[in-house]
């Protein structure tokens, strides 16, 4: 395989580390689809007064990160170029140079000079801007971090999900925050990740102690959720056994609800309009009640006889259809990507958030009719499950005095 590329980029390398002109450097593009490894970057760091090259190896679910003096750089670079990776990118304080080959060993070699002069940061131990300190006792007892506080490398990509979760949820909050305790319901909260994310940072955010509470139908899980908010002395925290369908809501402020399976989103969200409350926020998942309805009508439609195009449209149709009724009902919606689609399909975020504003009813009926005959559907089980919500409310709402 020719190798005059790399060999030229490598020297290029060499070069630039020893006139003090290094700035970073990307590896990208594997070789195979199914390598575990996806980039690799590297930026020289001091670490106790001497210098080392960083390199950062990004993984599909994983980050890893290791220092080697500087003379061991362009061999493993080489190294890396010949096995794993099709592109390079080497940025010295002064150009840029990119090297780009395909599968056979071809390829380009350009360089071209940068606008302004990078000055690199030799700061090894720099501070995330993250919303959750991974220094919490809850952390390490939910197998988060080591005693130190250091989150696990396992764990790298779990935790930057979980802040940006947060992030997102933050600013769907932001706008009535500061009104008051904070009242949530976390529908399905698993091992309790989130759970405790939330309760974290509110009470790091509002300064006022909020009350959450995490539902989950194994008991296991709520025993070890309950006693690692005791033992780390989260008062106003607590996780109870339930489902998700048959869950009495209390007063709520926020009601959220990840990867609940099937029509378990739609339960959810219905408990959260009865509620009242001010922000639902779901993950939806496993959009099964719908697709079965359109595999039914699916001859009508030519795209439809297709099983992958069933599925993405059942999807869309879904949540689609979710918005509009949560509309119908006094809120405010937005879908979005909440995570990075090549860790997870499953990546869309449906929030709404409750408004004053006049519903349009008649418009968002007609909507709403009109996707579902259009596709066959007979029912949205959202529709099924606020009729249900409405109904336990009323028949556990107490009786008034009869008039004498």
């Amino acid at each position: 395989m020719p190798v005059e590329h790399i060999q030229k980029i490598v020297e290029l390398l060499r070069n630039a580390i020893e006139d003090n002109h290094f700035a970073k450097m990307t590896l990208s593009k594997s070789r195979q689809k199914n390598n575990d490894l996806k980039r690799v970057s590297m930026q020289a760091v001091r670490v106790k007064n001497n210098l080392k090259m960083m390199f950062t190896y990004r993984y599909e679910h994983r980050d890893e990160v290791k220092n080697h003096p500087f003379e061991e750089v362009p061999e493993l670079v080489y190294d890396l170029l010949e096995h794993h990776f099709l592109e390079a990118n080497l940025f010295t304080k002064t150009d840029h140079h990119s090297l780009l080959l395909n599968a056979k060993g071809n390829g380009k070699l350009m360089s071209k000079p940068l606008f302004q002069e990078i000055k690199p940061d030799l700061q090894h131990d720099k501070q995330k801007k993250r919303l959750l300190q991974a220094s919490g006792l809850h952390w390490h007892l939910l197998g988060m971090t080591d005693a130190k506080g250091n989150i696990l490398p396992s764990m790298q990509h779990k935790f930057k999900q979980i802040n940006k979760y947060v992030e997102i949820l933050d600013s769907l909050m932001a706008p009535w925050l500061d009104e008051g305790p904070v009242r949530i319901v976390d529908m399905g909260a698993g091992k309790g990740y989130l759970t405790f994310a939330l309760f974290e940072h509110l009470q790091n955010k509002t300064g006022v102690l909020p009350t959450v509470i995490g539902v989950e139908m194994r008991p296991d899980l709520v025993q070890k959720t309950n006693d690692i908010a005791q033992q780390s002395g989260l008062n106003g925290l607590s996780f109870v056994e339930g489902s998700i369908h048959h869950f009495d809501m209390p007063a709520t402020d926020i009601l959220i609800a990840l990867h609940a399976c099937d029509t378990a989103t739609d339960d959810a969200i219905a408990a959260g309009i009865v509620a009242d409350a001010k922000l639902i926020v779901c993950a939806p998942c496993c959009h099964k009640q719908i697709r079965r309805e359109m595999q039914a009508g699916a001859k009508e439609f030519p795209v439809l006889q297709y099983g992958i195009f069933i599925e993405r449209q059942a999807e869309m149709l879904t949540d689609t259809l979710r918005a509009l009724i949560m509309e119908r009902n006094g809120y405010q919606t937005h879908i979005q990507e909440f995570i990075e689609a090549d860790h997870t399909p499953k990546n869309i975020l449906l929030s709404g958030l409750k408004t004053n504003k006049a519903i349009q009813a008649e418009l968002l009926d007609e909507k709403i009719n009109r996707l579902k005959a259009d596709f066959g559907i007979q029912t949205h089980f959202l529709e099924t499950a606020l009729e249900n919500q409405l109904a336990r409310k009323k028949s556990s709402s107490p009786t008034p005095p009869a008039a004498l």
